[in-house]
């Protein structure tokens, strides 16, 4: 059942609920969620729009060109929220975002749907999109965590140096920490999905004319490549970005700006 901008219209007056709120308690947040509100139907409308002609086009390079500027746009949002140099993380976060949803994402396509063009826009647009959205999550949780213990606990980490553990070895506490960080909430909803909420991929493919045991099937799928995606990417990412944070004797370098 398709929506009619009317009825759009009708539907977004119920986001004057939460505005009001804002407003009566005079926070900051009413200017910041009227600003997101537009800013999201605005953005939205020209996904929506450009949506369209890729799927008409349906060409596997320009697909993967949208996916290229997708990385890029991700990766810059993740160095903009974690404030790491992007000397140091740039490259590292594109290459993990990159090759992670790119592997994953043809893995998914081609053996388990065995499409046989997996570069099929109705199919591998969504997913590259689902992929990289959990991704940048968890990679700015998980970041920001590691480089801020490790800077804060910076003589922990030379006291474990000094005590013969090798470079892994002494940076191993702080990854734990930021792994278990920036995953616990991944879990935490995968073990309650389907019992606290319903999920958006079943309730959209619900909504859209998909039987019920379909979309529950496309969700256990989806929960599983992101899951697997964001680990994969996390760690190259953190592989990567090692070499420009620690120079050759393993001291530590300036990762962020003010450092």
């Amino acid at each position: 059942m398709d929506i009619s901008i009317l009825n759009m219209v009708v539907g977004l007056l119920l986001t004057a609920v939460p505005l009001y709120v804002f407003y009566r308690l005079k926070t900051p947040l009413l200017s910041q969620a009227a600003i997101a509100l537009v800013r999201m139907t605005v953005q939205m409308a020209l996904i929506g729009v450009y949506l369209h002609y890729l799927f008409t086009w349906n060409n596997a390079w320009i697909n993967i060109l949208w996916v290229v500027v997708m990385v890029i746009v991700a990766s810059f949002t993740a160095l903009k929220r974690t404030r790491l140099r992007w000397q140091t993380a740039l490259l590292p976060l594109a290459a993990g975002f990159f090759c992670s949803a790119v592997v994953v994402g043809l893995y998914f396509l081609f053996i388990v749907l065995r499409l046989s063009n997996p570069f099929d826009s109705r199919y591998f647009i969504p997913i590259m999109g689902i992929l990289l959205g959990n991704m940048l999550s968890v990679a700015v949780v998980t970041l920001t965590s590691y480089y801020d213990s490790l800077c804060r606990e910076t003589p922990l980490y030379y006291y474990l140096l000094g005590n013969g553990a090798t470079h892994m070895e002494a940076i191993t506490p702080f990854l734990k920490k930021a792994v278990e960080k920036g995953f616990a909430p991944v879990i935490a909803n995968m073990a309650v999905m389907g019992l606290v909420a319903l999920p958006s991929t079943v309730t959209g493919q619900i909504l859209g004319g998909s039987a019920p045991g379909i979309a529950i099937k496309y969700q256990i799928m989806i929960i599983a490549i992101t899951f697997s995606a964001s680990m994969i990417s996390m760690a190259l990412t953190i592989y990567l970005a090692d070499r420009k944070s620690f120079d050759e004797c393993g001291r530590i370098t300036h990762v962020r700006p003010n450092a």
